[in-house]
């Protein structure tokens, strides 16, 4: 694999950005089979860079677009699709997040130029914080391949009061992200443009963990039918769709659940 400059090195000027999602990672069993289903699905190239072989760039046309790692490397021992968050100060986010029954799995642990921290919410579902630099172009990353995220929670209305406080949502900073309850569900953008979405209705103590509390990073593609398809190709499945509409939800070959999602579904 050739040398990649990790993706925050690209561009200090996006540090602007607070409180919106700005990476996505993966935590998996073989680092060698996520690469070839990433790759046949949704066209990814992978890279090396700072970080070593233990974590992997996914890029697009160049542009750097998702993480991945082996699972017990960072900690983790599940494999997982995770959303990062800009955070202004880790540690002082990973406080308010104790402070109102959060936990902490990893971190914070410092990954030149920035800190990075895996956190849980109060309903245990997984998210992570990024304090540093940011991706080169954060409009550009999002859409290159993360259309938006999705929090599949107990109360939506009760979320949103965690990770507003947490991560600092509707402050009325010009850099805060705008948060917003429309149809039955709570609606977050930055700089005016829909980045996640959080929905009522998941169940603590569920047995079937897709159904308990968790973020899913959905994927911008042009073809949903075709990542299905192959998805189901390149030994993972399909857990529900397209059947002709906009969306499909795919797992890979080691169990971690994603989404696919037509352009028009980005907003």
């Amino acid at each position: 694999m050739s040398s990649f400059q990790s993706p925050a090195r690209q561009s200090p000027a996006s540090r602007s950005v607070f409180g919106a999602p700005c990476w996505v990672s993966l935590s998996t069993y073989d680092l060698s089979v996520a690469e070839e289903f990433y790759h046949a699905v949704l066209g990814w190239e992978w890279h090396t860079g700072a970080m070593g072989d233990q974590y992997r760039f996914a890029s697009v046309h160049g542009m750097p677009v998702a993480g991945v790692s082996a699972a017990k490397s960072i900690g983790q021992t599940s494999v997982a699709w995770t959303p990062f968050f800009a955070a202004s100060s880790a540690n002082e986010t990973v406080a308010r997040s104790h402070e109102r029954g959060g936990t902490t799995a990893v971190g914070p642990l410092s990954f030149p130029p920035g800190r990075a921290a895996l956190l849980a919410d109060r309903d245990g579902a997984v998210f992570g914080i990024w304090e540093g630099a940011l991706v080169a172009g954060w409009e550009e990353w999002r859409r290159a391949a993360p259309a938006f995220v999705a929090l599949h929670t107990r109360n939506a209305f009760d979320a949103a009061i965690f990770y507003g406080e947490v991560l600092g949502w509707a402050t009325g900073a010009p850099e805060a992200c705008d948060v917003q309850y429309e149809d039955e569900e709570v609606v977050l953008r930055s700089r005016g443009e829909i980045v996640a979405r959080i929905h009522s209705g998941a169940v603590e103590s569920a047995p079937d963990p897709a159904i308990r509390p968790r973020w899913e990073v959905h994927f911008s593609v042009t073809d949903v039918e075709a990542c299905a398809e192959a998805a189901a190709a390149n030994g993972g499945k399909v857990v529900h769709g397209p059947d002709g509409s906009a969306e499909a939800v795919l797992c890979d070959p080691d169990g971690a659940r994603f989404a696919v999602n037509s352009h028009a579904r980005t907003g």
